[in-house]
């Protein structure tokens, strides 16, 4: 590829230094599994978030299943979701024998609608987890709101969505519980699986340390069935050293975000940033119904590009028959996105390549 979707070689040459010294530290400690590291980090991401407590687990979708059960979600319970999202958001839903309920979605911003969310509460609904797909906040107030009207638990999927901000909150400090994926792809990420549960509940968080470690809060005494998700020593040093990068390392996907939005707008949906929203880019996610052969075009040019998500989660094998509101939206949606390179080190020569591809397609239809 001429430009890549993603390229994690160029953020390793440049941290090289501190990453290698973080990664020698653990080694010479000795202490591999929720050790000063992990502790440390968790401080730091509570406190960069507004959260009380950090939770850290193996991986983002574990952290959306443990957060879940941390808050007693379970059998007879119905959790509103969307259907456009990864689908590790459903999974942990049916981790906790709870049934999703599929919600539409705005199509301007791909997040939750909350007009479609309060009509399909109903006297089982438990909670809504809010998606910040691709890196923009989902609406929060409303969501809260309706969460305040019916009683209902409100988690934060923020895998996608690391120091994204809501009317100045940071995302994952807002809910009641708000999940992290560390995978190697996200904003904030690791050199393997890894995650954190962010909550402000005394009594969530001390259940969600019981949860990681085989249901035991004291050595070989176990409270309950637990589970073997511990975030280890190692990813939590990298972790440590990209975090006091991360604004930055935002700021860089937000300059080439803007370039594109700027030359592309009069051809294609370009993403939307609402008011006091801060949108960190995890994904640059353009819509045309002209997708499927801007796609072919852009691949013959060795631009890298990708579709997320092709096929919505209401219609995939394991989900097909729960409940769901009208997907019109979301199903229209699959059709028509592309998600375009974007990563903070990016040059200005791939950027107006990326930008002279699209357009050179348009010009010649």
């Amino acid at each position: 590829m001429a430009v890549t979707q993603l390229d994690l070689t160029r953020e390793y040459r440049l941290f090289r230094r501190e990453i290698n010294r973080a990664i020698e530290r653990v080694l010479e400690s000795g202490r591999f599994v929720l050790g000063e590291e992990v502790g440390a980090l968790e401080k730091e991401v509570a406190s960069y978030c507004g959260a009380t407590w950090g939770i850290g687990v193996s991986s983002g979708t574990d952290a959306l299943h443990l957060a879940l059960r941390a808050l007693d979600i379970g059998p007879g319970d119905e959790v509103i979701i969307p259907s456009f999202t990864f689908v590790a958001t459903a999974e942990a839903v049916l981790y906790c024998g709870a049934t999703p309920r599929f919600v539409d979605i705005d199509p301007t911003t791909f997040n939750l609608n909350p007009e479609r969310v309060e009509e399909a509460i109903t006297p089982k609904t438990r909670a809504i987890v809010a998606v910040h797909l691709f890196g923009l906040p989902a609406p929060m107030d409303p969501l809260l709101e309706l969460a305040r009207h019916y009683s209902l638990l409100v988690i934060e999927d923020a895998a996608q969505a690391f120091g994204a901000s809501y009317n100045e909150k940071r995302v994952g400090g807002i809910g009641d519980a708000g999940c992290f994926s560390f995978f190697p792809t996200k904003n904030l990420n690791a050199y393997g699986d890894g995650g954190m549960v962010l909550t402000s509940h005394s009594d969530v968080a001390d259940r969600l340390r019981t949860l990681r470690a085989h249901g035991s809060s004291e050595r070989y005494i176990h409270r309950e069935l637990g589970f073997n998700s511990r975030l280890d020593e190692i990813q939590a040093a990298i972790l440590r050293v990209k975090l006091t990068h991360i604004d930055q390392l935002n700021e860089k996907r937000r300059s080439v975000a803007a370039a594109y939005s700027r030359a592309l707008k009069e051809v294609v949906q370009v993403p939307v940033e609402p008011a006091g929203s801060y949108h960190v880019y995890h994904q640059y996610t353009i819509r045309t119904p002209k997708r499927g052969r801007l796609m072919e075009w852009l691949k013959k040019r060795g631009i890298g590009c990708q579709v997320y998500y092709p096929v919505p989660l209401h219609l995939q094998g394991p989900f097909k028959y729960f409940p769901r509101t009208c997907l019109e939206e979301t199903e229209k949606a699959s059709q028509e996105v592309l998600s375009l390179p974007i990563h903070p080190f990016l040059t200005p020569r791939e950027v107006d390549e990326v930008i002279e591809g699209v357009l050179s397609f348009f010009k010649a239809l």
